[in-house]
């Protein structure tokens, strides 16, 4: 049992930690990748990540995904806890090292998700939700779904995700569609204006999607004559 817990945590601490310093990085060099750079540089990490890691710990890399995982009762909360404490302890550290990498942009202010001049707080909520939704929903149908049939591409699929919705999100929410994705650089940065909303927004929209996909999908229904 501890050796699994020592395996599942240091899987999503690796990919956590990929997560935040590809992604953010990638920001921090905005000006030569730009918006489609950054999308890219954040769905390449999970989808290389998870294809890596995903048969450790299912390739999390995001407490929202794992509460939507513990809402459906597909994992346990001591294993839901571990993944929290890996996700959340790596996105930290990957902040920190963007420190180290680039000691004449050290600010990572850039990296913090904060909303748009015109969106309001209730507006970004909503995005917030409504991307990690899709995130959620594509991860419970090509990899939660035992009769999925596209496995062996799920961590392309979650990774095209994730690039999408920073395509459409990034600009108006910075799409953090991850707690831990916004509380890396958040407590390194020291900034937390609109912080609640990277997390109640993820985490309804993962509970959602969750929850649906297993009410429809997964749960047996009882035929009818």
């Amino acid at each position: 049992m501890e050796s699994d817990a020592v395996r599942r945590f240091a899987a999503e601490f690796v990919g956590a930690f990929a997560l935040i310093f590809v992604g953010v990085g990638s920001i921090m060099v905005s000006t030569q990748s730009g918006l489609v750079g950054v999308a890219l540089a954040h769905g390449l990490a999970i989808g290389v990540m998870f294809a890596a890691v995903s048969q450790v710990s299912g390739g999390h890399f995001n407490p929202a995904v794992t509460f939507g995982f513990l809402v459906t009762r597909r994992i346990s909360p001591l294993n839901a806890a571990i993944h929290w404490a890996a996700q959340l302890s790596g996105a930290v550290t990957a902040a920190l090292m963007l420190r180290v990498v680039f000691p004449d942009a050290a600010d990572l202010s850039g990296g913090v998700p904060t909303l748009n001049s015109g969106m309001s707080t209730f507006g970004g909520l909503v995005l917030e939700a409504i991307l990690t939704f899709f995130l959620v929903w594509v991860i419970f149908g090509v990899a939660a779904d035992p009769k999925s049939t596209h496995r062996p591409i799920a961590g392309l699929a979650i990774g095209l995700t994730i690039t999408l919705d920073i395509l459409i999100g990034g600009p108006l929410t910075g799409a953090a569609v991850n707690p831990a994705r916004a509380f890396g650089p958040q407590l390194v940065e020291s900034v937390w204006s609109d912080g609640w909303i990277y997390y109640v927004g993820p985490l309804a929209g993962a509970a959602a999607a969750a929850l649906l996909y297993d009410l429809l999908y997964l749960r047996k229904v009882p035929r009818t004559a």
